[in-house]
């Protein structure tokens, strides 16, 4: 599993292993059954607290996303991915109408809007 933690991120570090695990599951590349490493094994992996993991894992767990059996470890838990996708998309659009908004307030029109969000999507 291959967890990148940027520090220049105002995301705190253990938002980011949950939404980088969440879109593991979602892409496909951890599916149902798949088990997670150690708390204390991806907290060495990482060089974070063993406290950061925990919580990470606890989120994931609580919103569904992993089971943790005593003694076992976490696995991937078994979800509707078509449901983990709506809620996904649920979030886009809410982003999306924010930014709407404010390009309105702020005068910019829907080509600039499209022409900004082309670069960013594509990363240039």
């Amino acid at each position: 599993m291959n967890i990148i933690i940027s520090n220049s991120s105002g995301q705190p570090i253990y938002e980011q292993i949950v939404n980088q695990i969440k879109n593991m599951i979602i892409s496909g590349e951890l599916k149902e059954g798949d088990s997670l490493p150690s708390m204390r094994l991806l907290a060495k992996e990482l060089r974070i607290s063993v406290i950061t993991t925990k919580r990470a894992y606890e989120e994931l767990e609580r919103e569904g996303f992993i089971v943790s059996i005593t003694g076992k470890g976490s696995f991937v838990a078994a979800k509707n991915v078509e449901l983990i996708k709506e809620q996904q998309l649920r979030e886009i659009e809410e982003y999306l109408q924010k930014v709407v908004e404010k390009s309105i307030a702020c005068g910019i029109s829907l080509d600039e809007l499209i022409e900004m969000l082309t670069i960013f999507y594509k990363g240039e």
